[in-house]
């Protein structure tokens, strides 16, 4: 857990990184990478750089959230799975609505906002997810930390940009400021219920499987017309950080 000295400077901490997160997406849309085609080199070096953050720091954390979740009796079967199942079940939560938002619009090759139930059912996910980002906030010492914090801002930039596809001015005028909250909730769960290594176990493979679907299905359609070395500039540049600090 977070160990940089008294539990109050543990929460100072915490708060300021939450807070830096919730901000994100509340001037996400003023930073004019949103929408283009051919798609802003700079999403696609945030893509690489979350996508990187997962490979290094959270699938190796994977085999510990098996062996964690295998302590306890009823989740025996298949233990050295668990963790790696759950994973694959984030990466299809979000496979699923974005095939959910994209049908809801009245042409997938167009942005226009998806209905007002979808638009919920989709933001609603994110602030479930944005809110386990905020409770991992905790799970981290001073230096990952703060590489966490970066890795997920950039993250989270890169999904306001298909949410604000999906949902238009929908997505500012509410989804926003839910995902801003959510974060914030996390976090305030997360101080509420630290050392909780069941909940943890099962919120990072989730949120590495969530990162790598949302990443990826921003970079591979063919319609967004990404740029390739701007992606792999960020995930190499950022694995080398991760590796040597």
């Amino acid at each position: 857990m977070l160990l940089i000295g008294s539990p109050r400077s543990d929460a100072a901490v915490v708060a300021v990184a939450a807070v830096a997160l919730s901000l994100t997406h509340l001037f996400a849309g003023r930073l004019g990478v949103s929408g283009r085609v051919p798609r802003s080199r700079w999403l696609s070096i945030a893509g690489g750089v979350s996508v990187a953050y997962v490979f290094v720091h959270l699938l190796p954390d994977v085999g510990e959230a098996a062996a964690t979740l295998a302590e306890h009796r009823y989740l025996t079967a298949f233990a050295e799975h668990h963790g790696y199942l759950i994973a694959l079940f984030g990466f299809a939560t979000f496979y699923g609505l974005e095939q959910l938002a994209r049908r809801s619009n009245a042409d997938p090759n167009e942005p226009v906002p998806a209905s007002v139930g979808i638009f919920w059912i989709h933001v609603t996910s994110f602030a479930a997810y944005n809110a386990i980002i905020g409770y991992l906030l905790w799970d981290r010492e001073l230096g990952s930390l703060l590489l966490f914090s970066v890795a997920m801002a950039l993250h989270f930039v890169v999904t306001d940009d298909g949410l604000r596809t999906h949902h238009g001015m929908t997505y500012h005028r509410r989804g926003r400021w839910l995902l801003a909250a959510a974060v914030i909730g996390g976090a305030v769960a997360g101080f509420a219920l630290e050392n909780v290594d069941l909940l943890i176990a099962v919120f990072v493979p989730f949120l590495a499987g969530g990162v790598i679907l949302n990443v990826i299905k921003e970079e591979l359609p063919a319609d967004r017309d990404s740029r390739f070395w701007a992606f792999a500039l960020g995930a190499a540049g950022y694995a080398t950080l991760l590796l040597f600090v």
